[in-house]
């Protein structure tokens, strides 16, 4: 899938800076393609050795890839990990052809096993809180990626029952097939695979869709694939009665910028910054936040290891929530309505409104 798709310090407040100190950061690690998998005809895998390095994820998780352009030199795009931390010994992303889509076709047609590739650290939001819950999962095409990840890891870490509705254009579209009959026989009362044909059975519609999610209404919704589909299964699992803050969907897009070059960092006056507390993995930090800077600079220049890919917000990897105070944010395609009404904002857009503020990721 490729997502288009969430220590204490300060500035001294006797500092004032409008100069051009910088700091520099790369995050980026050159990783060795140990397996190429042909999964369909359009369709193939990518597993990486990660032996060496500190390379760790979470269900749902994507890869930032950077890929030669003759035109730009490079290009970055973003594939989920279809692997599962808890028992794939190697991260794997899937690649699947998309239309004059330049990252997918040149995946698919130059990378042989023995090459490298460039990666960011893995990032995105569309991961399970835990993996105890019942899930009712959407996919759709190459939406399957990310879903994937987070069936596996729920079948092998978790308690509770999986059930998996995913649409294809036919047969030989889909994608994981036998690996997904294998592990409906492993877990005859554990996952429920229903998979929607769109040569047998048209495109789906909402009333389908909710008849299918309304017994599962109970658990976690995860949902991913082309917008349409997308749109169409928030619908069914809102009419299902799935509550809003049990539906998570992934949201894709194509990166404008490049996400691979060094972070350089100014710092900002700060004599007219605001107060934040900002609780990430379970450790609040007191932080001074200059009027000027965006939160995912600020942690960065703090040293702290914010979530964040594109700094440009289209791929929600910093999607936060405001639980205190306001910020001003441009408006942005991949935070809706709803979800800034549930105090949802992204970090690397966001700066500071209000005097003091309280932030969690």
């Amino acid at each position: 899938m490729e997502p288009t798709d969430v220590t204490s310090g300060g500035f001294s407040h006797h500092v004032m800076m409008t100069s051009v100190d910088t700091v520099q950061r790369s995050r980026t690690v050159l990783l060795r393609v140990a397996g190429v998998i042909e999964e369909t005809a359009d369709a193939r895998s990518l597993v990486f050795d990660v032996s060496g390095h500190d390379f760790s994820y979470k269900p749902g998780q994507f890869l930032t890839l950077r890929i030669p352009s003759e035109r730009t030199g490079s290009v970055a795009r973003c594939y989920s990990l279809a692997s599962s931390p808890h028992i794939d010994s190697d991260p794997m992303v899937t690649i699947k052809r998309t239309h004059d889509g330049y990252g997918s076709n040149w995946l698919c047609d130059n990378v042989s096993v023995g090459d490298t590739i460039e990666v960011l650290p893995p990032s995105g939001v569309f991961t399970p809180a835990s993996l105890d819950r019942d899930f009712l999962l959407f996919a759709a095409g190459s939406g399957i990626t990310p879903v994937m990840s987070i069936l596996k890891s729920a079948l092998a870490q978790g308690s509770g029952r999986v059930v998996l509705i995913y649409a294809n254009r036919d047969a030989a579209a889909v994608i994981f097939a036998d690996e997904l009959r294998r592990l409906a026989a492993e877990h005859p009362h554990r996952l429920a695979v229903v998979h929607w044909l769109e040569s047998l059975q048209g495109l789906p519609t909402v009333e389908q869709l909710t008849a299918l999610a309304a017994p599962f209404s109970d658990s976690d919704a995860f949902v991913c694939g082309p917008g349409p589909f997308m749109d169409i299964a928030r619908q069914a699992l809102g009419v299902a009665g799935v509550p809003r803050d049990r539906i998570h969907a992934e949201v894709f897009t194509s990166l404008a910028g490049d996400p691979f070059r060094p972070v350089v960092l100014a710092e900002c006056d700060s004599a007219d910054a605001a107060s934040v507390d900002v609780e990430l993995d379970g450790e609040v930090h007191s932080l001074q936040w200059p009027r000027k800077q965006t939160l995912v600079d600020l942690m960065l220049a703090k040293g702290i290891d914010v979530p964040y890919s594109c700094q440009e917000g289209e791929c929600g990897s910093c999607a936060c929530t405001v639980v205190e105070g306001a910020v001003d944010m441009a408006p942005c395609e991949i935070l809706d309505a709803d979800d800034l009404a549930a105090g949802y904002i992204l970090g690397c857009q966001a700066r500071p409104a209000t005097d003091r503020l309280k932030i969690r990721f």
